[in-house]
């Protein structure tokens, strides 16, 4: 039986990329925070969009297709589907918009997983939605001379409950685990449940609405904003080199993570690059470098020092990140722990 442990997560010999990829999307995230609470209409406006580019990516990249303006329709609900492919796509619709309206009740937990399986197949009308596989399945790759060849095994339908059980666990004694950094727990989670194939079909968009529940949860909401999964498909050929690399010896506990990791972190940079992107040109306001370090300790769940806030924002001076500092500590906003260069700062 596959093991499920994260605990390689808490040792110091992480690649440099993945620290400086995260420290990237900290910093983007702590403006898009900003920027979200002075202009909540246009943040409106962009999750409209992005809720249309989404539920058209995941469901384009298994094949799943049709025209723009249909897509359009359904995911606004102004059009009931017309066919097969729509009614595939109206069931990501429906899975999606519950974890856009309702992630604070949804977790990585079986019954949950289960029930949005069967939201986003009930559709299309599959009696399977919300089951695991009762067959064996396996991931398949067309060659150049249009052969077949298996390339993956998934675990077997019989120990799939089991499997996903495990992974469950692991994933809940990793997320409470102060030393283990989210970010980076969320992509191997991802490939594991990929790796498991734990439905008859779905999996790939299942893994999908699952990134986003995770990332939501944690407090990385640029897929609400900039499609997640259109970023994937714009990219798709890197996604599957990474998945192929990141399940290779997965059966037997001796895969690698890290080429997964670094494509998910990627990926989600480039939301929020996006994101700032697309503000700017709805927008061009500018967010002042002291909201920028008052959001950053004020959403901040642990204490956190003056070189970690620099880190964040780099482009900050350290003469700004104190002054900024001293002043949110004489007002009242913030409470500092500890002297000179121990002391850290938490939101009082």
């Amino acid at each position: 039986m596959r093991r499920f442990d994260y605990s390689f997560l808490k040792s110091g010999m992480l690649p440099a990329n993945f620290v400086n990829l995260a420290a990237g999307i900290s910093a983007l995230k702590t403006m898009a925070g900003v920027r979200k609470s002075e202009f909540a209409k246009i943040f409106t406006e962009l999750e409209a969009v992005a809720r249309v580019q989404s539920v058209k990516s995941s469901n384009a990249i298994e094949g799943i297709v049709t025209s723009d303006e249909r897509i359009a329709a359904i995911v606004n609900q102004n059009s009931a589907p017309l066919d097969h492919n729509e009614a595939e796509i109206a069931g990501y619709r429906d899975a999606l918009n519950a974890i856009h309206l309702g992630f604070e009740h949804i977790d990585f937990r079986e019954r949950d997983i289960l029930r949005l399986h069967e939201m986003m197949m009930s559709a299309a009308g599959y009696e399977f939605g919300g089951q695991y596989k009762t067959a064996d399945n396996v991931i398949l790759e067309v060659g150049a001379d249009g052969g077949r060849r298996v390339r993956f095994r998934p675990v077997p339908a019989a120990d799939t409950p089991k499997a996903m059980e495990q992974l469950e666990l692991a994933y809940i004694a990793a997320r409470d685990d102060a030393g283990v950094n989210q970010l980076l727990l969320i992509p191997c989670v991802i490939l594991d449940f990929l790796c498991i194939h734990p439905f008859r079909d779905g999996n790939g968009r299942m893994s999908r609405l699952l990134s986003l529940l995770l990332l939501y949860k944690n407090g990385y909401d640029a897929g609400k904003y900039v499609s997640f999964e259109e970023q994937i498909n714009n990219y798709k050929a890197y996604y599957y080199e990474s998945l192929r690399l990141s399940s290779v010896g997965w059966e037997t506990n001796e895969n690698d993570y890290f080429p997964f990791i670094e494509n998910f972190l990627s990926t989600l940079y480039m939301c929020y690059k996006e994101l700032d992107k697309r503000f700017a040109v709805v927008n061009g306001a500018r967010v002042t470098k002291k909201a920028r370090v008052e959001a950053t300790v004020l959403n901040s769940l642990t204490p956190i020092s003056k070189s970690e806030i620099c880190e964040i924002l780099p482009d900050v001076s350290p003469t700004t990140v104190e002054a900024v500092l001293g002043a949110m500590v004489r007002s009242g906003s913030v409470k500092r722990i500890g002297t000179s260069r121990a002391a850290r700062y938490i939101k009082a």
